[in-house]
């Protein structure tokens, strides 16, 4: 055999959320496939990394007072209960927060730069005027311009797919405030994707195949880039992609460009080549040698079916022209589904990872019922109840566990834990031998359900065997050495099958599978593949190695979290008042007369305002930021007549001018004067 070294990467989460049921099914496909690698005998350096820059973290940093830094840390500190409790095995876990990562991500771009990839142009963006903020195109919604879904992102159509530009968007709206933004012109950066050159490039490496002679796109993957190459120039679908945000933005600085920075999607996947450089950094490795692109690493990435064109298109024509090796392989996968629906907290239809861990269920339950619905192509897998405990209690337990729970015991009883096969080696190993090229294969090539329906197949062989010859009746009258070694060989036989069975659902199990071995079996290594056809000589006294699921455990897991508390506006209404409370507040029409500035504050507005009183009242309001004082000259308002008068750095204030906000300010910024229908007269009172 020949070892292969393998570079195997899951996509990266971004740094503002917990992980979900998807995150933990695609590692743990990848976990497995992995460990499955492993066992033999390949070297695999698997990755990954938390997806950190951009302006949702920024915001919520925003929101809750804290630094971006800050935040994405706090994020990577809850991520290994996660991994670990589900025994994922990456070799490190980084950040595209890194230095490793503004190094790459910089020298990939002038690497591009120099290859004549990159051109610059002045192009109008959407600007939220009342947060006053460039806006990222998930800050943008509006109608799709292909196929006219309402409340599609800037960027992409989640129903038909289609990418664009937000300014192809049909009546958008900023999803910070509701605002339609305004166009303003800014400077920014495009990787030619529409370069000849990439098209070129991009069709060869699309249809073509890794080192083992396996395509490297699903069927479904390849037929979808192709609608996107096309098949001449004129029905080519490749446009220039925008690779650069404007400050305020966090992220990492273009180089040689002050103020612009490199979109998010440029320097995530940049992420899997900066967390291998830190591993090998810390491990002596010669990271250029490993991934020379004329070396035999191979290059496999894990992802979702949500972020192919990204994975497909951009970052292998970002590698190939910075002079990089390009991927191997893509393992798209899909969704998963409860109960053929969405998962929704709301509903009880969500599946939280954390909350499974903290009811006690076992993390290889979820790991092997995810292998039982994985397989290479790219389909959404189901979740119910029902089936979760069927395969579990009668896969894993009915089957798996239950032939060492009535074999082990016969072999302790009557011959002290000794096996013998009394000739029939050969023959067993026979048996053995296509299962485990089967198995090994289908795990290969991530046909895992296919493995799995032949472990079990195979689990119902060796039951099957064990209950026709019924040793619990041969033991009862053991007056002949035959007879003995009778009952050893069938017990033997059953046991040196589910050693086999262990073996094989190693890479699915590993700590069901290494208590096996060093329990059960005496080993001092965790198993490999060949362990599968190496019969077994002794057995250790059996122990419990698993329990069953419990129905009432699916009950708590899927328990519909309380009823939220409705907040208008993003709080609580306020405790009842009576309505003389109300009645001593003195709210009247107010005319705004005069408005300005207050120098040496960023927020107040000074408002000179008429309530029909004869003179003018002077009002500090801290609105400089959402409105402009000449465009409230002459408007009526609300203000509170009665407030005591309150005396402030720059002058006294003599009221309070009513206005309306959200709570969440991060989501919902902006304030909003109160302006009366037409016909009011300024004194006039609010009843």
């Amino acid at each position: 055999m020949t070892q292969r070294t393998i570079f195997v990467t899951t996509a990266l989460p971004y740094a503002n959320a917990a992980f979900h049921i998807g995150h933990i099914m695609e590692y743990t496909q990848a976990d497995i496939w992995v460990r499955a690698m492993r066992m033999a005998g390949h070297k695999v350096y698997f990755i990954g990394a938390d997806d950190t820059h951009g302006a949702p973290i920024m915001l919520m940093a925003e929101k809750r007072g804290i630094t971006p830094e800050q935040l994405i840390q706090e994020v990577a500190n809850d991520r290994p209960k996660y991994l670990e409790g589900f025994h994922i095995s990456h070799d490190i876990w980084y950040s595209t927060h890194s230095p490793e990562n503004t190094e790459l991500s910089g020298e990939i771009y002038l690497a591009l730069q120099k290859a004549g990839f990159i051109s610059t142009k002045t192009i109008e963006q959407f600007y939220d005027p009342v947060k006053g903020m460039f806006l990222p195109d998930r800050y943008i919604k509006g109608e799709c311009p292909k196929c006219h879904a309402h409340d599609q992102y800037g960027d992409s159509c989640e129903v038909c797919g289609a990418v664009y530009a937000p300014t192809d968007l049909i009546n958008p709206y900023s999803t910070l405030t509701n605002a339609t933004p305004v166009l303003k012109s800014s400077e920014h950066f495009f990787f030619k994707l529409s370069d000849p050159r990439a098209a070129t490039f991009l069709n060869e490496w699309v249809s073509g195949k890794n080192k083992q002679g396996q395509p490297r796109l699903q069927n479904e993957v390849l037929a979808k880039m192709k609608e996107w190459l096309g098949d001449s120039e004129e029905n080519r679908q490749l446009q220039d992609w925008d690779i650069s945000r404007d400050a305020p933005y966090f992220g990492i600085e273009i180089p040689n460009a002050p103020g612009k920075y490199f979109y998010v999607w440029l320097d995530a996947p940049v992420g899997y080549l900066a967390a291998l450089k830190a591993y090998c950094k810390k491990h002596d490795i010669d990271m250029d040698q490993l991934l020379d692109p004329n070396g035999d690493t191979e290059q496999v990435h894990f992802i979702g079916k949500d972020i192919t064109y990204f994975h497909s298109l951009f970052w292998p024509a970002m590698l190939h022209f910075s002079g990089r090796k390009v991927p191997d392989q893509l393992a798209v996968h899909g969704f998963v589904t409860v109960s053929g629906e969405k998962m929704s907290k709301s509903r009880g239809t969500g599946i939280s990872p954390l909350k499974y861990l903290e009811i006690g269920m076992n993390p290889e339950w979820l790991r092997y019922y995810l292998a039982a619905k994985l397989n290479a192509k790219v389909e959404d897998i189901d979740f119910t109840s029902q089936d979760f405990i069927a395969r579990v209690n009668s896969d894993l337990i009915g089957k798996f566990v239950n032939i060492a729970s009535r074999a082990a015991g016969f072999i302790s009883k009557h011959f002290n834990g000794e096996l013998a096969y009394h000739g029939q080696e050969h023959t067993l190993v026979n048996a053995l031998t296509p299962v485990l090229e089967s198995v090994k294969n289908d795990l290969e090539t991530r046909e895992f359900s296919r493995a799995i329906r032949t472990i079990m197949s195979y689990a119902d062989t060796i039951n099957q065997a064990f209950d026709n010859a019924k040793p619990w009746v041969l033991a009862k009258n053991l007056d002949t050495q035959e007879k003995k070694d009778e009952l050893q060989l069938i017990c033997s036989q059953a046991i040196a099958g589910f050693k086999a069975l262990a073996v094989m659902l190693n890479p699915i199990l590993p700590h069901l599978g290494k208590r096996i071995a060093t329990e059960l079996f005496g080993m001092n290594h965790s198993f490999v593949w060949n362990d599968a056809v190496i019969l077994p000589e002794h057995i250790a006294s059996f122990k419990h190695l698993m329990t069953r699921v419990e129905p009432e455990m699916l009950e708590k897991l899927f328990e519909a979290p309380a009823p939220e508390v409705v907040k208008p506006g993003g709080e609580e209404i306020a405790p009842t008042i009576t309505i003389d409370d109300f009645a001593k507040v003195d709210l009247r029409i107010a005319k705004i007369v005069e408005c300005k500035p207050v120098e040496g504050s960023n927020k107040l507005l000074q408002l000179s305002l008429d309530v029909g009183e004869g003179r003018l009242r002077n009002v500090f309001s801290g609105i400089s930021q959402f409105y402009k004082p000449e465009d409230l000259v002459g408007k009526l308002t609300v203000m509170v007549a009665n407030l005591a008068p309150r005396k402030m750095r720059f002058g006294i204030s003599e009221g309070m001018v009513l206005a309306a906000s959200h709570a969440d300010e991060a989501t919902h910024p902006g304030i909003y004067i109160l302006e009366p229908f037409e016909g009011a007269l300024p004194g006039m009172r609010i009843h």
